[in-house]
Protein backbone atom coordinates (compact mmCIF):
# COMPACT_ATOMS: atom_id res chain seq x y z
CA UNK A 1 0.00 0.00 0.00
CA UNK A 2 1.26 3.13 -1.09
CA UNK A 3 0.35 6.58 0.94
CA UNK A 4 1.52 10.17 0.55
CA UNK A 5 1.60 13.02 2.59
CA UNK A 6 2.08 16.91 1.09
CA UNK A 7 3.96 18.62 3.99
CA UNK A 8 3.45 21.96 1.77
CA UNK A 9 3.29 22.74 -1.68
CA UNK A 10 3.83 26.17 -3.07
CA UNK A 11 6.46 29.01 -3.53
CA UNK A 12 7.91 29.41 0.25
CA UNK A 13 8.48 25.84 0.21
CA UNK A 14 7.47 22.04 -0.81
CA UNK A 15 7.87 18.64 0.54
CA UNK A 16 5.86 15.46 0.13
CA UNK A 17 6.33 12.35 2.28
CA UNK A 18 5.44 8.88 0.41
CA UNK A 19 5.22 5.40 2.25
CA UNK A 20 5.21 2.03 1.79
CA UNK A 21 3.60 -0.59 3.74
CA UNK A 22 4.08 -4.55 2.63
CA UNK A 23 3.65 -6.70 5.85
CA UNK A 24 5.84 -5.27 8.75
CA UNK A 25 8.22 -3.21 6.21
CA UNK A 26 7.62 0.62 6.07
CA UNK A 27 9.58 2.84 3.58
CA UNK A 28 9.68 6.07 3.39
CA UNK A 29 11.10 8.96 0.30
CA UNK A 30 10.66 12.20 1.08
CA UNK A 31 10.51 13.92 -2.08
CA UNK A 32 11.99 17.75 -2.06
CA UNK A 33 13.03 19.48 1.38
CA UNK A 34 12.14 22.94 0.92
CA UNK A 35 12.05 24.03 4.33
CA UNK A 36 14.51 25.26 6.96
CA UNK A 37 15.46 22.06 9.21
CA UNK A 38 13.76 22.95 12.01
CA UNK A 39 10.36 23.75 10.16
CA UNK A 40 11.00 20.52 8.79
CA UNK A 41 11.22 18.36 11.42
CA UNK A 42 8.09 20.27 12.72
CA UNK A 43 6.12 19.18 9.45
CA UNK A 44 7.53 15.94 9.63
CA UNK A 45 5.97 15.18 13.81
CA UNK A 46 2.50 17.02 12.64
CA UNK A 47 2.44 14.17 9.76
CA UNK A 48 3.07 11.13 12.94
CA UNK A 49 7.34 10.96 11.82
CA UNK A 50 10.65 11.48 12.82
CA UNK A 51 13.53 12.39 10.65
CA UNK A 52 15.12 9.39 11.17
CA UNK A 53 12.38 7.15 9.47
CA UNK A 54 13.04 8.91 6.29
CA UNK A 55 14.90 6.03 4.39
CA UNK A 56 15.58 8.29 0.94
CA UNK A 57 15.66 12.01 -0.34
CA UNK A 58 14.57 12.96 -3.93
CA UNK A 59 15.55 16.11 -4.87
CA UNK A 60 13.70 16.88 -8.16
CA UNK A 61 15.60 20.58 -9.23
CA UNK A 62 17.60 23.16 -7.48
CA UNK A 63 15.59 25.71 -6.85
CA UNK A 64 15.68 27.00 -3.23
CA UNK A 65 11.67 26.24 -2.18
CA UNK A 66 13.02 22.27 -3.23
CA UNK A 67 16.29 22.16 -2.37
CA UNK A 68 16.02 23.38 1.12
CA UNK A 69 17.61 21.82 3.71
CA UNK A 70 18.40 18.52 1.94
CA UNK A 71 22.01 18.77 2.59
CA UNK A 72 21.56 19.55 6.15
CA UNK A 73 18.89 16.58 7.00
CA UNK A 74 20.98 14.22 4.48
CA UNK A 75 23.91 14.70 6.73
CA UNK A 76 22.44 14.82 10.19
CA UNK A 77 20.45 11.41 9.45
CA UNK A 78 22.63 9.98 7.54
CA UNK A 79 20.09 9.67 4.44
CA UNK A 80 21.31 9.07 0.96
CA UNK A 81 19.66 11.53 -1.12
CA UNK A 82 18.97 11.53 -4.89
CA UNK A 83 18.97 14.27 -7.66
CA UNK A 84 20.52 14.21 -10.82
CA UNK A 85 24.08 15.62 -12.16
CA UNK A 86 22.34 18.78 -13.57
CA UNK A 87 20.62 19.54 -9.84
CA UNK A 88 23.74 18.57 -8.33
CA UNK A 89 26.03 20.92 -10.29
CA UNK A 90 23.34 23.42 -10.21
CA UNK A 91 23.69 23.67 -6.49
CA UNK A 92 27.55 23.82 -6.37
CA UNK A 93 28.49 20.22 -5.94
CA UNK A 94 28.65 20.22 -1.95
CA UNK A 95 30.33 17.34 -0.43
CA UNK A 96 27.49 14.80 1.05
CA UNK A 97 29.60 12.24 2.60
CA UNK A 98 29.20 9.54 -0.06
CA UNK A 99 25.51 9.85 1.06
CA UNK A 100 24.77 11.20 -2.89
CA UNK A 101 22.36 9.46 -5.60
CA UNK A 102 22.93 10.08 -9.02
CA UNK A 103 19.55 9.83 -10.48
CA UNK A 104 18.52 10.50 -14.52
CA UNK A 105 15.31 10.11 -16.46
CA UNK A 106 14.21 6.24 -16.89
CA UNK A 107 16.78 5.10 -13.77
CA UNK A 108 14.93 2.74 -11.69
CA UNK A 109 15.73 3.05 -7.58
CA UNK A 110 14.09 0.83 -4.84
CA UNK A 111 13.41 2.61 -1.49
CA UNK A 112 12.55 -0.26 0.76
CA UNK A 113 9.09 -1.67 -1.25
CA UNK A 114 8.58 1.54 -3.38
CA UNK A 115 10.23 1.43 -6.88
CA UNK A 116 11.14 4.96 -7.57
CA UNK A 117 11.37 6.59 -11.85
CA UNK A 118 12.35 9.71 -12.36
CA UNK A 119 11.58 11.23 -15.94
CA UNK A 120 12.61 14.77 -17.24
CA UNK A 121 9.96 17.39 -17.54
CA UNK A 122 10.23 20.80 -19.21
CA UNK A 123 11.04 23.53 -16.29
CA UNK A 124 13.76 26.51 -16.10
CA UNK A 125 16.38 24.45 -13.94
CA UNK A 126 19.44 22.46 -14.97
CA UNK A 127 18.50 19.32 -15.40
CA UNK A 128 15.04 18.68 -13.56
CA UNK A 129 13.29 15.61 -12.59
CA UNK A 130 9.57 14.30 -11.53
CA UNK A 131 8.85 10.79 -10.73
CA UNK A 132 6.09 7.87 -10.14
CA UNK A 133 6.25 5.56 -7.57
CA UNK A 134 5.03 1.89 -7.28
CA UNK A 135 4.83 -1.17 -4.91
CA UNK A 136 3.59 -3.23 -7.63
CA UNK A 137 0.00 -2.89 -7.38
CA UNK A 138 -0.85 1.24 -7.16
CA UNK A 139 1.27 4.18 -8.82
CA UNK A 140 1.61 7.53 -7.49
CA UNK A 141 2.65 10.24 -10.24
CA UNK A 142 4.53 13.54 -8.81
CA UNK A 143 4.10 15.89 -11.15
CA UNK A 144 4.78 19.64 -10.29
CA UNK A 145 7.52 22.13 -11.43
CA UNK A 146 7.08 22.16 -15.45
CA UNK A 147 6.26 24.77 -18.12
CA UNK A 148 4.08 22.26 -20.22
CA UNK A 149 3.14 18.79 -21.04
CA UNK A 150 5.48 16.90 -23.08
CA UNK A 151 5.07 13.63 -24.62
CA UNK A 152 7.87 12.37 -22.27
CA UNK A 153 5.95 13.22 -19.54
CA UNK A 154 2.70 12.02 -20.57
CA UNK A 155 4.10 8.85 -21.74
CA UNK A 156 5.67 8.42 -18.07
CA UNK A 157 2.77 9.38 -15.85
CA UNK A 158 -0.27 7.11 -17.82
CA UNK A 159 -0.48 4.36 -15.75
CA UNK A 160 -0.45 6.18 -12.84
CA UNK A 161 -3.63 5.69 -10.12
CA UNK A 162 -2.99 8.98 -8.54
CA UNK A 163 -1.18 12.05 -9.12
CA UNK A 164 0.29 15.27 -6.91
CA UNK A 165 -0.28 17.67 -10.06
CA UNK A 166 0.83 20.99 -10.21
CA UNK A 167 -1.86 23.28 -10.86
CA UNK A 168 0.24 27.11 -10.52
CA UNK A 169 -1.95 29.47 -12.11
CA UNK A 170 -5.23 30.80 -13.28
CA UNK A 171 -4.56 32.23 -17.25
CA UNK A 172 -6.31 35.29 -16.61
CA UNK A 173 -5.09 35.90 -12.86
CA UNK A 174 -1.42 35.79 -14.10
CA UNK A 175 -2.59 38.22 -17.32
CA UNK A 176 -4.28 40.57 -15.18
CA UNK A 177 -1.95 40.17 -12.00
CA UNK A 178 0.73 42.42 -10.69
CA UNK A 179 3.76 40.49 -11.60
CA UNK A 180 5.99 42.31 -13.73
CA UNK A 181 6.11 41.57 -17.34
CA UNK A 182 9.42 39.40 -17.12
CA UNK A 183 8.00 37.42 -14.64
CA UNK A 184 4.61 36.48 -16.22
CA UNK A 185 6.34 35.22 -19.17
CA UNK A 186 8.48 32.96 -17.28
CA UNK A 187 6.24 31.62 -15.18
CA UNK A 188 3.54 31.23 -18.31
CA UNK A 189 6.04 29.91 -20.70
CA UNK A 190 6.69 26.41 -21.75
CA UNK A 191 9.72 26.18 -19.48
CA UNK A 192 7.91 27.85 -16.10
CA UNK A 193 4.72 26.45 -14.09
CA UNK A 194 1.84 24.53 -15.35
CA UNK A 195 -1.58 26.44 -15.74
CA UNK A 196 -4.63 24.83 -14.13
CA UNK A 197 -5.99 23.96 -18.06
CA UNK A 198 -2.74 22.08 -18.79
CA UNK A 199 -3.22 20.29 -15.60
CA UNK A 200 -6.58 19.62 -16.70
CA UNK A 201 -5.94 18.46 -20.13
CA UNK A 202 -3.14 15.86 -18.46
CA UNK A 203 -5.18 14.49 -15.82
CA UNK A 204 -7.95 13.85 -18.95
CA UNK A 205 -5.68 11.95 -20.63
CA UNK A 206 -4.28 9.95 -18.06
CA UNK A 207 -7.61 9.35 -17.00
CA UNK A 208 -9.03 8.13 -20.53
CA UNK A 209 -5.41 5.93 -20.60
CA UNK A 210 -6.85 3.87 -18.15
CA UNK A 211 -6.81 3.69 -14.29
CA UNK A 212 -6.67 7.33 -12.79
CA UNK A 213 -8.97 7.22 -9.95
CA UNK A 214 -7.63 10.77 -7.84
CA UNK A 215 -5.94 13.65 -8.61
CA UNK A 216 -4.35 16.65 -5.39
CA UNK A 217 -3.80 19.89 -7.40
CA UNK A 218 -0.51 20.76 -6.51
CA UNK A 219 2.23 23.91 -5.90
CA UNK A 220 -1.04 26.59 -6.07
CA UNK A 221 -0.07 30.27 -6.45
CA UNK A 222 -1.19 32.17 -3.67
CA UNK A 223 -1.44 35.35 -5.93
CA UNK A 224 -2.74 33.55 -9.59
CA UNK A 225 -4.59 30.93 -8.42
CA UNK A 226 -7.34 29.69 -5.83
CA UNK A 227 -8.16 26.71 -5.08
CA UNK A 228 -11.78 26.53 -6.52
CA UNK A 229 -10.53 27.36 -9.76
CA UNK A 230 -7.84 24.17 -9.99
CA UNK A 231 -10.72 22.43 -8.09
CA UNK A 232 -13.51 23.00 -11.35
CA UNK A 233 -10.53 22.79 -14.22
CA UNK A 234 -9.96 19.41 -13.11
CA UNK A 235 -13.14 18.43 -11.68
CA UNK A 236 -14.63 19.18 -15.26
CA UNK A 237 -11.93 17.05 -17.19
CA UNK A 238 -12.70 14.32 -14.89
CA UNK A 239 -16.04 14.72 -15.08
CA UNK A 240 -16.53 14.30 -11.33
CA UNK A 241 -17.57 16.62 -8.54
CA UNK A 242 -15.48 19.40 -7.63
CA UNK A 243 -14.78 17.90 -3.80
CA UNK A 244 -13.68 14.82 -4.89
CA UNK A 245 -10.61 17.06 -6.22
CA UNK A 246 -7.74 17.26 -3.72
CA UNK A 247 -5.62 20.35 -2.86
CA UNK A 248 -2.38 20.87 -1.36
CA UNK A 249 -2.01 23.48 0.74
CA UNK A 250 0.57 25.90 0.31
CA UNK A 251 1.38 26.34 3.77
CA UNK A 252 0.03 22.73 5.67
CA UNK A 253 -0.03 20.49 2.99
CA UNK A 254 -2.10 17.99 2.95
CA UNK A 255 -3.29 14.70 5.14
CA UNK A 256 -1.93 11.52 4.46
CA UNK A 257 -3.63 9.90 1.21
CA UNK A 258 -3.72 6.46 0.22
CA UNK A 259 -2.75 6.02 -3.70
Amino acid sequence: MIRFKSLGSGSSGNATVVQARGGTQVSHLLVDCGFGIRDLDKRLRAAGMLADQVDAIFITHEHGDHIGCARQLALRERIPVYMSEGTYAAIGQPDLDGLLRIACDGMLFEVGGLQVRPFTVPHDAREPLQLTCTDGDTRLGVVTDLGHVSAHVLQEVAGCTTLLLECNHDEDMLAAGSYPPFLKRRVGGGWGHLPNSAAASLAQAVHAAGRLKQVMAAHLSEQNNKPELARHALSTALNCGEQDVLVADGASGSAWITA
